[in-house]
């Protein structure tokens, strides 16, 4: 299968070694080169750490990295059986990519997107002429390790795109799970606003970050503290999720606190800016990241 990936960040980065692993002619597309060399260069490292434990040879590790093509040109799309789209999680931007791919593409292609939170149906509507051809595939960060994937319908996706795209997750050595479309999905429905109150259990003084991830590691079972958790997402992420989530249902226990948002205008992101409730520079964040 022809695959596009559009995103050379962390995450398609990821979601391009997931489907290279499972044997598939990728192309990853962005709008700069040194996007695209920065993300084949998480992908090599990825890849050297498997070598250096021994799960993997080295001739594979060429293999593979000899394989991925790299663009930053829309039209190597031209003959892509499935599109994966994991660019900002901007709908001006992801409309304007959609409304050129579908000029682009032949019409067999499947369109899917990552988003954690964006209206899967508002993005099928910009394909109208093949909107039953759009689905959401959301993978989970780090990709090329977590094992789950959300597979969302739009109102408009048709019963042989979702049986598709479905059995393509599988295939990838993925579990996905069938989600409808609402505000969050399942996972960042759950995941995110509890997040958001583990922040502000932070900010009202009551316990530290180290101490409320170990409370949550070992009082509720996680393998990964909340705020580790909201670190290795990104809070930029997070807090698009919330504010989408608080937009969409006007509750407001998706409200975002405060602090949330501080720390996005702050440059303090998590593990992508080295710096989010823990300093992943130095021994005790580079120890999270390694576990």
């Amino acid at each position: 299968m022809k695959v596009c990936v559009f995103g050379a960040g962390n995450m398609g980065a990821r979601i391009t070694e997931v489907f290279l692993n499972a044997g598939h002619d990728v192309t990853m597309i962005d709008i700069k080169p040194e996007f695209t060399e920065r993300g084949k260069t998480v992908i090599t490292h990825d890849y050297e750490f498997l070598v250096n434990k021994g799960k993997m040879t080295a001739e594979r590790k060429d293999e593979l990295l000899a394989s991925l093509k790299t663009s930053v040109d829309r039209k190597d799309a031209a003959d892509a059986d499935f599109i994966m789209e994991v660019i900002l999680e901007r709908m001006d931007l992801k409309k304007d990519l959609l409304e050129d791919l579908d000029k682009i593409c032949p019409a067999h292609t499947i369109f899917a997107s990552n988003t954690s939170g964006l209206s899967i149906t508002e993005m099928a509507a910009c394909i109208p002429h093949r909107s039953d051809k759009f689905i959401g595939c959301h993978f989970f960060n780090p990709a090329q390790i977590m094992k789950l994937v959300e597979v969302t319908r739009a109102i408009q996706t048709s019963d042989e795109t979702f049986q598709t795209a479905f059995d393509l997750m599988t295939s990838l050595g993925k579990t996905p799970v069938a989600v409808k479309e609402g505000p969050g999905f399942v996972v960042n429905r759950i995941l995110i606003p509890m997040m958001n109150e583990a922040m502000g259990i932070v900010a009202d003084g009551i316990a530290s970050p180290a101490d409320v991830d170990v409370a949550m590691q070992l009082g509720a079972g996680m393998k990964s503290g909340p705020l580790h958790t909201a670190d290795l997402v990104g809070h930029d992420v997070n807090l698009a999720i919330m504010e989408t989530l608080y937009r969409e249902t006007g509750d407001p226990k998706y409200r975002p606190h405060p602090l949330m948002r501080q720390m996005v205008r702050a440059g303090w992101l998590g593990v992508k800016t080295g710096k989010g409730f823990f300093d992943y520079d130095g021994p005790f964040g580079k120890e999270i990241v390694k576990k």
